[in-house]
């Protein structure tokens, strides 16, 4: 029989990334709800003001544009100031500009990589210091279908997923011999800000939830249990993992 507290985040301190909308706001509310003192980070200040006034549990917010890669360790150091150093770190901050690649820009292209991959990896680096100063630390990354299969427009996006996927084995890796496991969550179609353009065309929507084995697409719910699994004691021996959460897409 599994112990109470095996998926327990009392008492952890988590900083999630992206969590002004969608997934990552998902998760802070999640991480807050079960007990966790959660620092939420995204760039739309009033938009996480918002989330904190009507959040039940300990928060705190911080606004942050993390795709400028010289604020990363400044971030890091602001985000250990609540609560102290953070015991769980979730990179859920990412960007899809959908430009085609005869289209792609410098700027585009710059933009995608830094937030979808260099954010999460030097954020990680910055915190994993007091991770090992306890023995313990939870990194989870962000991948996506796009980790592993090609979309249109999707080149840019695409090629920081698949980075995403096999930094999170480098991670675990690197890390976890201190006690810090690096996994990486890869979500299905689910209907945030970011998928707004797929969810925006019907027949498109509904060829992606026909495309699953449950015949339907995701709601943000349904990441609540695998991400409590990845937080948590229950996961201490899975690390350097890609864990889809599709409704089986990439089983058909």
């Amino acid at each position: 029989m599994s112990s109470p507290s095996l998926f327990s985040v009392e008492g952890k301190i988590a900083v999630v990334t992206g969590a002004s909308s969608g997934l990552g706001q998902g998760a802070a509310s999640l991480l807050a709800a079960h007990g966790a003192q959660v620092v939420a980070i995204a760039r739309r200040a009033d938009t996480l003001a918002a989330w904190s006034e009507q959040t039940q549990g300990e928060t705190a917010i911080l606004a942050a544009d993390l795709s400028d890669r010289s604020c990363l360790a400044d971030v890091a150091a602001q985000a250990a100031k609540p609560f102290g150093a953070p015991d769980i770190l979730i990179n859920a901050a990412g960007i899809n500009t959908r430009r085609p690649a005869d289209e792609m820009t410098d700027a585009d292209w710059d933009v995608t990589q830094n937030l979808n991959v260099a954010a999460p990896f030097f954020l990680a680096k910055s915190m994993v210091p007091g991770m090992r100063n306890r023995g313990w630390g939870r990194i989870i990354n962000f991948a996506s279908l796009q980790s592993r299969r090609a979309f249109a427009n999707g080149i840019s996006y695409g090629a920081s997923k698949g980075a995403v996927e096999q930094m999170t084995r480098a991670m675990a890796e690197t890390w976890s011999a201190h006690g810090i496991t690096a996994n990486a969550l890869a979500p299905g179609f689910f209907h945030t800000e970011l998928t707004a353009p797929v969810f925006a065309d019907p027949e498109l929507a509904a060829r992606n939830a026909a495309q699953t084995c449950i015949g339907r697409n995701g709601q943000v719910r349904d990441m609540d249990g695998p991400m409590m699994f990845l937080c948590s004691a229950a996961s201490d021996y899975v690390t350097g993992q890609i864990l889809f959460v599709d409704g089986g897409y990439t089983a058909k």
